[in-house]
Protein backbone atom coordinates (compact mmCIF):
# COMPACT_ATOMS: atom_id res chain seq x y z
CA UNK A 1 0.00 0.00 0.00
CA UNK A 2 0.88 3.85 -0.69
CA UNK A 3 1.04 5.93 1.97
CA UNK A 4 1.78 9.50 1.85
CA UNK A 5 0.78 11.38 5.17
CA UNK A 6 1.99 15.32 5.50
CA UNK A 7 1.62 16.83 9.03
CA UNK A 8 2.31 21.05 9.07
CA UNK A 9 1.89 23.75 10.74
CA UNK A 10 2.46 27.32 11.13
CA UNK A 11 4.70 28.40 13.25
CA UNK A 12 5.33 31.92 14.75
CA UNK A 13 9.46 32.07 14.03
CA UNK A 14 12.09 33.15 11.98
CA UNK A 15 13.30 29.95 9.84
CA UNK A 16 16.70 30.08 11.64
CA UNK A 17 14.30 29.52 15.23
CA UNK A 18 12.22 26.93 13.78
CA UNK A 19 15.12 25.23 12.47
CA UNK A 20 16.57 25.06 16.04
CA UNK A 21 13.89 22.93 17.11
CA UNK A 22 14.15 20.35 14.69
CA UNK A 23 18.44 20.23 15.49
CA UNK A 24 17.80 19.47 19.02
CA UNK A 25 16.02 16.26 18.16
CA UNK A 26 16.96 13.43 20.43
CA UNK A 27 19.79 16.19 22.36
CA UNK A 28 19.20 16.55 25.86
CA UNK A 29 17.29 19.53 24.98
CA UNK A 30 15.47 18.24 22.49
CA UNK A 31 12.43 21.34 22.43
CA UNK A 32 10.31 19.50 19.67
CA UNK A 33 9.72 15.99 20.72
CA UNK A 34 7.04 15.61 23.02
CA UNK A 35 9.12 12.70 24.79
CA UNK A 36 6.58 13.48 27.85
CA UNK A 37 4.10 11.59 26.52
CA UNK A 38 5.66 9.64 23.74
CA UNK A 39 8.51 7.11 23.67
CA UNK A 40 11.92 9.20 23.48
CA UNK A 41 13.43 9.28 20.30
CA UNK A 42 17.15 8.22 20.50
CA UNK A 43 20.03 7.81 18.45
CA UNK A 44 23.57 6.08 18.16
CA UNK A 45 25.44 9.00 17.77
CA UNK A 46 24.58 13.03 17.54
CA UNK A 47 22.21 14.22 15.43
CA UNK A 48 23.82 13.33 11.59
CA UNK A 49 23.95 11.62 8.34
CA UNK A 50 24.58 7.47 9.60
CA UNK A 51 22.77 7.85 13.23
CA UNK A 52 20.99 5.15 13.43
CA UNK A 53 18.03 5.19 15.91
CA UNK A 54 14.03 5.63 16.11
CA UNK A 55 11.52 5.55 19.07
CA UNK A 56 9.19 3.11 20.31
CA UNK A 57 8.71 0.14 17.62
CA UNK A 58 10.14 2.49 15.00
CA UNK A 59 13.70 2.33 13.81
CA UNK A 60 15.46 4.31 11.16
CA UNK A 61 18.45 6.22 9.70
CA UNK A 62 19.23 10.26 9.52
CA UNK A 63 19.83 9.43 5.41
CA UNK A 64 20.05 12.89 4.58
CA UNK A 65 20.43 16.41 6.79
CA UNK A 66 20.53 20.01 6.44
CA UNK A 67 21.22 21.48 10.05
CA UNK A 68 18.16 24.45 10.49
CA UNK A 69 16.57 23.40 7.06
CA UNK A 70 15.74 19.50 6.54
CA UNK A 71 16.20 15.92 8.05
CA UNK A 72 15.25 12.43 6.20
CA UNK A 73 14.78 9.18 7.61
CA UNK A 74 15.13 5.70 5.67
CA UNK A 75 12.97 3.62 7.81
CA UNK A 76 14.66 0.26 9.22
CA UNK A 77 11.76 -1.24 11.36
CA UNK A 78 9.13 -2.45 11.25
CA UNK A 79 9.10 -4.72 8.70
CA UNK A 80 7.08 -3.50 6.21
CA UNK A 81 7.57 0.04 6.07
CA UNK A 82 9.85 0.69 2.79
CA UNK A 83 10.45 4.47 2.86
CA UNK A 84 11.25 7.73 4.60
CA UNK A 85 10.10 10.21 6.66
CA UNK A 86 11.51 13.72 7.11
CA UNK A 87 11.43 16.86 8.90
CA UNK A 88 11.88 20.43 6.63
CA UNK A 89 11.34 23.90 7.51
CA UNK A 90 9.90 26.07 5.00
CA UNK A 91 9.62 29.95 5.30
CA UNK A 92 6.68 31.78 4.79
CA UNK A 93 6.66 35.67 5.81
CA UNK A 94 9.30 37.23 7.98
CA UNK A 95 7.31 36.06 11.03
CA UNK A 96 6.02 32.89 10.32
CA UNK A 97 7.69 29.28 9.21
CA UNK A 98 5.69 26.19 7.71
CA UNK A 99 6.74 23.12 9.84
CA UNK A 100 6.38 19.70 7.53
CA UNK A 101 6.46 16.34 8.51
CA UNK A 102 6.07 13.79 5.84
CA UNK A 103 6.08 10.20 5.19
CA UNK A 104 6.09 8.47 2.10
CA UNK A 105 6.56 4.69 1.64
CA UNK A 106 4.71 1.73 0.95
CA UNK A 107 3.49 -1.04 3.11
CA UNK A 108 3.46 -4.69 2.36
CA UNK A 109 3.29 -7.74 5.14
CA UNK A 110 1.84 -7.24 8.13
CA UNK A 111 2.22 -3.51 7.95
CA UNK A 112 -1.15 -3.45 5.71
CA UNK A 113 -2.81 -3.96 8.72
CA UNK A 114 -0.47 -2.84 11.53
CA UNK A 115 -0.02 0.99 9.54
CA UNK A 116 -4.07 1.96 8.64
CA UNK A 117 -5.36 0.39 12.30
CA UNK A 118 -2.77 1.46 14.52
CA UNK A 119 0.41 3.23 13.97
CA UNK A 120 -1.11 5.72 11.69
CA UNK A 121 -3.44 7.28 14.50
CA UNK A 122 -0.77 6.85 17.19
CA UNK A 123 1.84 9.29 14.63
CA UNK A 124 -1.05 11.18 13.77
CA UNK A 125 -1.31 11.93 17.22
CA UNK A 126 2.82 12.22 18.47
CA UNK A 127 3.05 14.50 15.05
CA UNK A 128 0.59 17.10 16.35
CA UNK A 129 1.55 17.04 20.00
CA UNK A 130 5.12 17.64 18.49
CA UNK A 131 3.81 20.92 16.91
CA UNK A 132 2.16 21.77 19.94
CA UNK A 133 5.07 21.72 21.56
CA UNK A 134 7.19 23.21 19.18
CA UNK A 135 5.20 26.13 19.40
CA UNK A 136 5.09 26.53 23.43
CA UNK A 137 9.14 26.71 22.78
CA UNK A 138 8.85 29.12 20.21
CA UNK A 139 6.81 31.10 23.61
CA UNK A 140 3.36 30.87 21.61
CA UNK A 141 0.47 29.16 23.05
CA UNK A 142 0.18 25.67 21.64
CA UNK A 143 -2.89 24.80 19.54
CA UNK A 144 -3.18 21.02 21.07
CA UNK A 145 -5.13 18.50 18.94
CA UNK A 146 -7.33 16.44 22.06
CA UNK A 147 -6.41 12.20 21.21
CA UNK A 148 -9.25 10.67 20.14
CA UNK A 149 -10.84 7.40 21.82
CA UNK A 150 -9.36 5.10 19.54
CA UNK A 151 -5.50 6.60 20.01
CA UNK A 152 -6.51 6.72 23.88
CA UNK A 153 -7.39 2.78 23.90
CA UNK A 154 -4.40 2.00 21.84
CA UNK A 155 -2.07 3.71 24.03
CA UNK A 156 -3.91 2.04 27.21
CA UNK A 157 -3.69 -1.43 25.33
CA UNK A 158 0.07 -0.72 24.50
CA UNK A 159 1.24 0.25 28.07
CA UNK A 160 -0.89 -2.19 29.40
CA UNK A 161 -3.58 0.37 31.15
CA UNK A 162 -0.69 2.54 32.08
CA UNK A 163 -0.52 5.28 29.53
CA UNK A 164 -0.66 8.69 30.53
CA UNK A 165 -3.11 11.41 29.70
CA UNK A 166 -2.55 14.19 27.41
CA UNK A 167 -0.88 17.39 28.43
CA UNK A 168 -0.89 20.50 27.29
CA UNK A 169 3.48 21.67 26.81
CA UNK A 170 3.15 24.73 29.45
CA UNK A 171 7.00 24.18 30.61
CA UNK A 172 7.61 25.80 27.45
CA UNK A 173 5.30 28.55 27.52
CA UNK A 174 6.16 31.60 28.73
Amino acid sequence: MHVLNIHERELSGKPAEVGALIDSLASSKDRFWPRALWPAMRFDRPLGVGAVGGHGLISYTVEEYHPGQMIKFRFTAPRGFNGYHWLEVLPKTERYTLLRHTIHMQTFGSALLFWPIAIRYLHDALLEDAFAFAQAALGTPPVVHPWSWWVKLLRWVISGGRAQRQQMPNHFYK
